[in-house]
């Protein structure tokens, strides 16, 4: 009886290695892709949550230092401080608020700003702070920055309610006033 072989053009095609590379192209190729699209989406977004970090700390940062602030010098302090989000274009929304807390360690809200299509907080309206930061008898500045963050990559189909929305990266910082509680339009915060 005789053994069964493999015909020679199989036999030689089984050993041929030419097209090795381009099948591992093949199969790994997409994997890659994905992997490089998904750290430039990563690292765009925490970027831009730096961004909005930095600008409430700008924010509220230049507004414990000052003392006496006028309209125009506030509307200063915020564009210069949701100016920190460039290149990131959109709407940022920001507000500012001078809180000061009573003798039982209660704080409300004496005067709040914001920028244009954002409403401030309004003035005496109660506001819950951090137990560590309610020192009685004092004020405190209080900066809230929001950004709309839109995905560079939002075509890929799994993140297309994503890419309609987007994501709302926000931050708020709670500031000491630098020399006194910063007295702005005439309204003071003690």
């Amino acid at each position: 009886m005789k053994a069964m072989t493999m015909p020679w053009t199989l036999h030689r095609f089984g050993r041929d290695r030419r097209g090795a590379s381009a099948i591992e192209f093949a199969i790994l190729a997409p994997l890659m892709l994905g992997l490089y699209i998904g750290c430039v989406e990563i690292s765009d977004g925490v970027a831009a949550d730096r961004k909005v970090t930095l600008a409430a700390g700008a924010l509220s940062n230049l507004t414990a230092q000052s003392q006496t602030i006028s309209v125009t010098a506030m509307d200063n302090i915020l564009n210069a401080s949701t100016a920190i989000m460039t290149p990131y274009t959109g709407a940022v929304s920001a507000k500012v608020s001078c809180l000061k807390i009573d003798a039982t360690g209660k704080a409300t809200v004496a005067w709040g700003v914001a920028t244009a299509g954002t409403t401030p907080r309004t003035a005496g309206s109660a506001i819950t702070i951090p137990a560590e930061l309610s020192v009685p008898s004092s004020s405190l500045v209080f900066s809230e920055v929001s950004y709309q963050y839109l995905p560079v990559t939002g075509y890929i189909p799994a993140w297309s309610h994503i890419a309609e929305t987007g994501i709302t990266l926000s931050d708020r910082m709670y500031m000491s006033p630098r020399i006194t509680p910063p007295v702005y339009n005439s309204i003071a915060c003690t």
